[in-house]
């Protein structure tokens, strides 16, 4: 029996991985999908949102990672949940890896060469998706102000552990790079953003446009871009020093027997060719290690929210205090399913859930940032919905 295709869907925090992965089991109601989901959080937001699209026909399982972040835990998360898939390998047709919006793609490329698994797995591509609005408008940028800043000075992440440092290390293990959130964007803001996107990874190989997230799954999965790839060294489970070949790929397929000549009808884009090159994990120490400040918690509310008030409260709270991503669920007086809550900075959605709420009243919303007060943000959330958070 072939080996199992993975694919791994890396991104900043709020780029959209979730909202892909999602459109993509929609679009694959045939294929046995495996969905392991890692978050930077206590709570799993987005392991649910999948859980409710699995529901609507698709059939895909979906696997929590705990422990906040996949690089640091996987020997303790990953493989295993890996092996317990390779005992029923006959049921699974591709494996989705949605890794946390903090996390590096290459320990999990490594353990997919690791000697427990590599006879049953096989590495598809990694995604990278892109908040193209917010690459624009700098937010990803080294030395960007955090917001929330006190006396409105320009506080800033060092720049080894920066969001661009993170973002640039995303990139540069991308197989794909998906430029998302795109609908008010015309084409003269698409060609910045992928010029910002080869200065930052020159070695970038393809680039993609989508709409809420929206991709064709033939560009994302089957993609087969590393079947020639040389097995790594293995020396027990050390991920450190090792470097890992990527590429070359002349062609990105459709089909597994028909590779496409003409790339440029994917998306006007030129996808000029690219030698191999190399990825080292031991130039990706994880920056958990060196900087503490990046931290998530959770707000709960026992009460019903109103919606807009809601929204108008998270975008407060994003203002107040350096909180980059806020997502969650709330009970609307009203209705029957719970609100989803997405927030990036201070840019906040939401919409019903197509299921119906786990329970008749109150809220959970998880908040990501760079050293932020929890009492504040409970302050904020309190004073402007009139409801009691903690």
């Amino acid at each position: 029996m072939s080996k199992i295709p993975v694919t791994i869907v890396t991104g900043f925090l709020g780029s959209g991985k979730t909202t892909l992965i999602t459109n993509l089991l929609r679009h694959t109601p045939d294929q046995r999908l495996a969905v392991l989901v890692n978050e930077f959080g206590e709570v799993s937001i987005d392991g649910a949102l999948l859980r409710s699209a699995s529901k609507e026909g698709c059939g895909a399982e979906i696997h929590d990672l705990p422990n906040g972040c996949i690089c640091c835990t996987v020997q303790d998360d990953f493989l295993p949940t890996m092996k317990r898939l390779q005992a029923r390998k006959n049921e699974i047709d591709h494996v989705l890896i949605e890794t946390s919006g903090l996390a590096l793609p290459t320990p999990v490329m490594s353990a997919l060469s690791w000697p427990e698994i590599r006879n049953d797995f096989q590495l598809d591509a990694v995604l990278t998706v892109v908040d193209t609005p917010e690459l624009l408008g700098g937010g990803l940028d080294a030395g960007a102000a955090i917001p929330g800043a006190a006396d409105g000075k320009a506080a800033t992440v060092p720049h080894l552990d920066s969001v661009e440092s993170i973002l640039c290390q995303q990139l540069e293990n991308a197989d794909v790079v998906i430029l998302n959130k795109i609908d008010e964007l015309d084409d003269g803001a698409l060609l910045r953003a992928e010029e910002m996107v080869r200065a930052r990874a020159p070695r970038v190989r393809f680039l993609e446009l989508a709409h809420h997230a929206e991709l064709d799954t033939r560009l994302c999965m089957g993609l087969k871009l590393h079947d020639d790839a040389p097995p790594a060294k293995a020396h027990g489970h050390s991920i450190g020093g090792h470097g890992h070949h990527h590429g070359p790929v002349e062609t990105l397929p459709l089909e597994s027997a028909a590779p496409l000549e003409n790339q440029a009808q994917f998306d006007g884009h030129a996808h000029s060719g690219i030698g191999a090159h190399m990825h080292g994990d031991g130039t990706h120490a994880h920056f958990h290690e060196h900087d503490p400040g990046w931290q998530s918690f959770v707000l709960h509310s026992h009460e019903p929210q109103d919606a807009e008030t809601l929204k108008t409260a998270v975008r407060e709270a994003t203002q107040r205090e350096p909180i980059l991503r806020a997502k969650g669920f709330a009970a609307i007086a009203g209705k029957a399913q719970p609100l989803v809550v997405q927030a990036v900075r201070s840019r906040v959605q939401a919409y019903f859930s197509t299921e119906p709420a786990a329970h008749d009243h109150g809220a959970e919303i998880v908040f990501i940032g760079y050293h932020p007060n929890r009492e504040n943000v409970e302050r904020a959330m309190s004073d402007a919905t009139g409801t009691a958070w903690h």
